[in-house]
């Protein structure tokens, strides 16, 4: 944009990583409502952190309840939800973070915003692969049984499209599966990619 200029630190991000002796990056969970990515996310972030990792959780739910609550559900308001979220990981993972996301994130073209946003180098997309009549039954905010009622408008997997990843780093599915046996699966493909 006219009249705007990148302002350089004089710390820089190998720095900031040197100073929390780890690499940063992003962990972008996406999947329907339901399927498990803030479980993932929290229980990961959990055992990052009994290392000594220091991490931050961008929640969906936690997003929209501050930063982003200007935006509906609308097809913009979601790209414009994904865009916003992708601009403050960029921002965590330049300040020496790792960076675990859960949003449902249902469009394709989106996510991709966001890898090439974030960087494709610090960017892990984790798809968690849950049936729709999984998270359905599941429905622990209730907010299936709403859109059914015709309560909530623009429910991905219903009124609304979720486009499945073609090409993720990782596919988790999670019906009949134990958390630490998703978790192990994750933290191996993490260290597969990006020394810790």
């Amino acid at each position: 944009m006219k009249n705007l200029f990148i302002q350089d630190s004089f710390v820089t991000r190998k720095d900031r990583m040197g100073l929390k002796k780890q690499n940063s990056f992003v962990i972008w969970f996406t999947g329907l409502s339901g399927s498990g990515k803030s479980t993932l996310a929290s229980h990961l972030d959990k055992r990052l952190n009994r290392e000594g990792r220091n991490c931050y959780i961008l929640d969906g739910d936690n997003i929209r309840l501050g930063l982003n609550s200007d935006l509906d559900f609308s097809d913009l308001g979601r790209k414009e939800n994904i865009r916003r979220i992708a601009e403050v990981a960029r921002l965590f993972v330049d300040a020496g973070e790792i960076v675990l996301t859960a949003f449902v994130s249902p469009f394709v073209e989106d996510r991709q915003q966001a890898r090439e946003i974030i960087g494709t180098e610090n960017f892990i997309e984790i798809f968690v692969d849950t049936p729709f009549e999984e998270c359905e039954l599941r429905d622990t905010k209730g907010l299936y049984a709403k859109a059914r009622k015709g309560e909530i408008k623009h429910f991905t997997g219903m009124d609304s499209p979720y486009e499945k990843p073609t090409n993720p780093d990782l596919v988790i599915r999670t019906k009949n599966r134990a958390i630490r046996d998703c978790v192990d699966e994750i933290y191996a493909l993490i260290e597969k990619k990006i020394k810790l």
